[in-house]
């Protein structure tokens, strides 16, 4: 089983590229018991998500 450390990193490589099965099947059982992990992930893909607006110079919808 993975640990935070092991996880966050994959989470981190799979923005790079596709992981491999024998990486992808620990981390999603490691981010089904680990709330925190999860919020990681979460974070990681709204970073992504502002970066590439940012990248195209479109602003962000205003939140009410």
């Amino acid at each position: 089983m993975l640990n935070c450390k092991q996880a966050t990193r994959l989470m981190s490589e799979a923005q790079d590229h596709p992981l491999a099965l024998g990486e992808r099947l620990p981390l999603r059982l490691h981010l089904f018991m680990c709330v925190g992990c999860r919020n990681y992930g979460k974070q990681l893909d709204f970073l992504r998500a502002a970066t590439r607006e940012l990248k195209t110079g479109s602003e962000p919808a205003p939140k009410d």
